[in-house]
């Protein structure tokens, strides 16, 4: 009779063959058809780059769209607009809420399902497991949803994710959102200011008003304010990051 452990080592080995041969078929089977490109929105021929790095799970974010979308709308012809994934460790579903955005993505649907997130973050984001609702939201936007699901379990799309959040790193960003506008790391203290910049970037001969007197050229942006009424959901107050 065979020594019973000889049988049992036979077959753990097996088994783990059969486990890594399994993964290594699912694995391939999910990165099938997985292409990247940019997440790119407005001109993307533009000389003037606005680059954000984001947390869908962050508050801040959420709180950050209306006014991005306003300036998209007014000055996207003249702006190349870049989404770069940063997670936070603190919030546990960003990186999977990342990763079913870029499944969307191999559907052409980032933009989409990236506001989807946003303005669906209080629901998902407390819920216990949020794979559910990013189907369902999937669903809403016309998805082929079994591909969606392949692709949000992709390993390609979990590394572009984190190789993102690895690069957000090491420029030294702590908080989110954070903005770079061509290459320079933005610093503002309201909605104002982050508007201001991005007009002087585009033309540096506007006009300002600071305390009732039209200024051209380069100004202080602090003290800046665009001759153009806010937006209702655009707070002025100071923002508030990385939360």
């Amino acid at each position: 009779m065979k020594n019973p452990w000889t049988i049992v080592l036979i077959l753990a080995v097996v088994l783990i063959s059969g486990s890594i041969w399994y993964s290594g078929n699912v694995s391939e089977k999910n990165n099938e058809g997985v292409t990247f490109s940019p997440n790119v929105k407005g001109n993307a021929d533009s000389v003037v780059t606005l680059v954000e790095y984001s947390d869908f799970q962050c508050p801040a974010c959420a709180a950050f769209q209306p006014i991005l979308n306003e300036v998209l709308t007014e000055y996207g012809d003249q702006l190349k607009f870049e989404y770069k994934h940063m997670p936070l460790p603190m919030h546990p579903f960003a990186e999977h809420a990342a990763r079913a955005a870029e499944a969307a993505g191999q559907q052409d649907a980032f933009f989409a399902f990236h506001d989807k997130l946003f303005a669906e973050q209080a629901t998902w984001s407390r819920s216990g497991n949020p794979t559910a609702a990013f189907i369902k939201y999937a669903e809403e936007l016309g998805l082929d949803t079994a591909a969606f699901k392949r692709h949000m379990n992709a390993s390609l799309v979990r590394d572009k994710v984190r190789t993102e959040a690895k690069e957000a790193k090491e420029l030294g960003i702590t908080g989110t959102p954070t903005f770079f506008l061509n290459g320079t790391r933005m610093s503002f203290e309201t909605y104002e200011d982050f508007k201001n910049q991005i007009v002087l970037a585009i033309n540096p001969q506007v006009n300002f008003s600071v305390n009732g007197e039209t200024v051209d050229g380069e100004v202080t942006t602090r003290d800046a304010v665009i001759e153009t009424a806010p937006a209702a959901d655009a707070p002025t107050t100071q923002v508030q990051f990385g939360i």
